[in-house]
């Protein structure tokens, strides 16, 4: 997938486009139901298709004060976006220029000159030029003028609710730490990617060794607690089932911001220092809890290996920590 981060790079050779236009935080179902529309439609027209989006939320310039977290980073939000099939995306610089352009020029200087578009795909509630000013109706009757049409879509809902499917979803369950249903709404499980760094190395001393992720990571994190999941090693090409930990370590009472640690479970000698990798949450096990001592904690992190294994559906291992109460199938 081709990223032009300016529309002045777009080669003048580049022919006619279908553009989705939006945010696409996360990227979710409702994205990639879009993107498939684009996609027939750009086959029948024999066109390109690109995605139009933003290198920040609209509202931390118009709106400060309600702009959300971004669910991924800018760089992330490209990569889900190449998944996705696309030719090419076309990432805008959102600053107080772009806001004050008008609708008109917009669509001229954008999407007519720049990107030559055959169709334009939008949500019902898109909003586009100074002051918010443009429309889907505005957009259509603009399209006549230029040779474009527009295509207004439906909201998506995920099977068996009746909630529209948005990114504003997604946050609040990661807030609550439903990882399961968020994986569900964005169609992909929920994940962080990073350069696993050096902790304190106290899973290590614990028998159970942690890839732990920096502490500032650009994509939003489940709320604190214990998951299962997997860790995909970028740099080797392996996935571990993983036992994973979000929080502060309150049992100890030493670490000064969140960070993600990861277990790679029946890997005790793994050595990930530097590796790029992405940390999948597939299951919420429990809160983050204080243990009142080292037994305790030695046995709590016992007990959520043992879940993970069964809920990601790995074997036991007798003699190895986290089978303790995993039944051995060759007995039963």
């Amino acid at each position: 997938m081709i990223v032009f981060r300016d529309p002045a790079e777009i080669p003048a050779d580049f022919g006619r486009t279908v553009a989705a236009i939006g945010k696409f935080d996360g990227v979710h179902s409702g994205h990639r139901a879009v993107f498939r529309r684009a996609q027939l439609d750009a086959a029948r027209l024999g066109a390109k298709t690109v995605a139009v989006t933003f290198d920040r939320n609209p509202l931390s310039v118009l709106r400060p004060d309600r702009c959300p977290d971004d669910l991924v980073s800018v760089q992330r939000k490209i990569e889900l976006l190449a998944d996705c099939g696309l030719d090419a995306v076309l990432v805008l610089t959102f600053d107080e220029q772009l806001a004050a352009r008008e609708a008109s020029d917009f669509v001229t200087s954008i999407l007519v000159d720049a990107l030559h578009v055959a169709t334009v795909l939008v949500g019902r509630d898109f909003r586009f030029g100074r002051g918010g000013s443009g429309t889907p109706a505005l957009l259509a009757e603009l399209g006549a003028q230029h040779d474009f049409t527009v295509d207004e879509i439906e909201d998506v809902f995920l099977d068996g609710t009746d909630r529209r499917v948005s990114s504003s979803w997604v946050r609040e369950l990661l807030s609550v730490g439903d990882v399961a249903l968020a994986g569900a709404v964005l169609g992909r499980p929920v994940s962080v990617r990073g350069e696993v760094v050096h902790g304190l190395k106290r899973g290590r001393e614990l028998g159970f060794p942690t890839a732990n992720l920096p502490a500032l990571l650009d994509e939003m994190v489940p709320a604190d607690g214990v998951y299962a999941g997997r860790l995909v090693d970028h740099t080797t090409g392996i996935v571990h089932p993983a036992a994973i930990s979000v929080g502060t370590n309150p049992t100890f009472d030493d670490v000064a911001q969140r960070q993600v640690e990861a277990h790679a479970i029946d890997s005790p000698g793994l050595d990930l220092y530097g590796h790029d990798v992405t940390v999948e949450f597939t299951h919420r096990l429990r809160g983050m809890t204080a243990f009142d001592s080292l037994e305790s904690l030695i046995a709590g992190i016992d007990s959520d290996v043992v879940q993970a294994r069964l809920l990601l559906g790995v074997p036991a291992k007798p003699g190895v920590l986290g089978t303790s109460d995993v039944p051995d199938s060759r007995t039963e």
